[in-house]
């Protein structure tokens, strides 16, 4: 029969005491830090392909590279027989024959290599994903509930490959001397999608999981869903820049607040031999009305959200707005003066990567409305 203990018994000599545990929430601090570096890494990339991919576009240099080779297109042209073959294949395409066929060699040299660097900085963002994935996989370094959001952002990394090819074969087809318009804006759509995942898991990153669960609870919801909102209608219009920019829409009205003198353009709804639908996608006054027009709704929007903001009981909130207000007319400012330029090559790469930054700065702020960071009153950081 078991003794029986006494009420008061020193329990230690028969515990050994339980050395504290890491949180089970957090998992490997060292591995959340490996990660957001990582996916800093890749953010960077992408945000530097969407730049090189815009100035492809800019440069009408897309379709120089007439076949998809994922792997041994990653070699150049090596010597004149190379250089010579890859000529010839340009030469049957509709874009040299009815646009280009005074092109030299030398000429056609300039083009294939902004595409060829579009091409293989997709390669290396693959690359660096796969082999930091599967590093941390190995390791055992990847935080509980992330191995899927990682692996999915490789997925749609590999779909973007896939899409980018789909757009370049539509300027193979027909008298078709460009890509298609709408593909365009699907290409580049998905970019601006992994780019803001990318950051915004950087941003959940750079805390641990306890104190985003504890931020949590101050969320400010309304902020949160103006913020949303701002972040869907900045998406609506980075497509119809696409649009814009897929059928150099942004080179036939160079005037503002008018257009060629008009509040709409003439003949908008107008394309030969086309649906009336088709107008929406390939009538270059409708596409840019669409984008003025949109681009006046996002930034009065955003004058209500950043009102909202600017009260935010944070400051590192408040800040965030603050930015996104700053940005957004630094925004519209470069897009005034892209269409006064009639969209010179730096005017309109700049706006493009002003788009990259407004994009994230939204994010950011969403991410701040969602998860705030308390300030000190004694610190002033309140």
């Amino acid at each position: 029969m078991a003794e029986k203990r006494k009420l008061f018994e020193d329990v230690a000599a028969t515990a050994a005491p339980v050395a504290p545990q890491g949180g089970l929430i957090d998992g490997r601090k060292g591995a959340r830090r490996g990660i957001r570096v990582w996916l800093v890494a890749i953010f960077l990339l992408v945000a530097m392909m969407i730049a090189v991919g815009g100035l492809t576009r800019l440069t009408d240099s897309g379709l120089s590279i007439t076949e998809w080779k994922p792997v041994t297109g990653a070699i150049p042209p090596l010597n004149a027989a190379d250089w010579a073959l890859e000529f010839e294949k340009y030469q049957a395409s509709p874009e040299f024959q009815l646009q280009n066929s005074h092109m030299a060699l030398e000429d056609f040299k300039s083009i294939f290599w902004w595409e060829w660097g579009h091409r293989q900085l997709g390669r290396v963002i693959g690359l660096v994903w796969a082999v930091g994935f599967v590093g941390f996989l190995l390791a055992g370094a990847i935080p509980a509930g992330w191995k899927g959001r990682l692996l999915a952002l490789g997925a749609l990394g590999g779909l973007q490959g896939a899409i980018g090819w789909w757009m370049v074969k539509s300027g193979f087809v027909g008298q078709n001397v460009d890509v298609a318009s709408y593909r365009l804006a699907t290409h580049l759509g998905l970019a601006f999608i992994i780019l803001g995942l990318t950051a915004w898991y950087v941003f959940l990153l750079g805390r641990s999981e306890t104190d985003l669960m504890q931020a949590r609870r101050s969320a400010e919801r309304k902020l949160v869903g103006l913020s949303t909102g701002l972040m869907h209608f900045a998406f609506l219009q980075i497509l119809l820049g696409a649009l814009v920019a897929g059928i150099d829409a942004g080179r036939g009205f160079p005037t503002w607040p008018d257009m060629n003198g008009q509040f709409f353009p003439a003949d908008a709804f107008y394309v030969p031999g086309r649906p009336l639908w088709a107008a929406f996608f390939e009538n270059p006054g409708l596409v840019q009305f669409m984008h003025r027009f949109a681009g006046y709704l996002v930034f009065a929007f955003g004058v209500v959200v950043w009102l909202r903001g600017r009260q935010s009981a944070h400051a590192a909130t408040r800040g965030a707005f603050h930015g996104v207000m700053a940005m957004l007319v630094a925004q519209v400012g470069l897009g005034i003066v892209t269409v006064l330029t009639a969209a010179h090559m730096h005017t309109a790469i700049t706006h493009q990567i002003g788009a990259v930054i407004l994009w994230v700065l939204i994010i950011r702020a969403r991410h701040l409305s969602m998860f705030p960071v308390a300030g000190s009153i004694r610190e002033g950081t309140a």
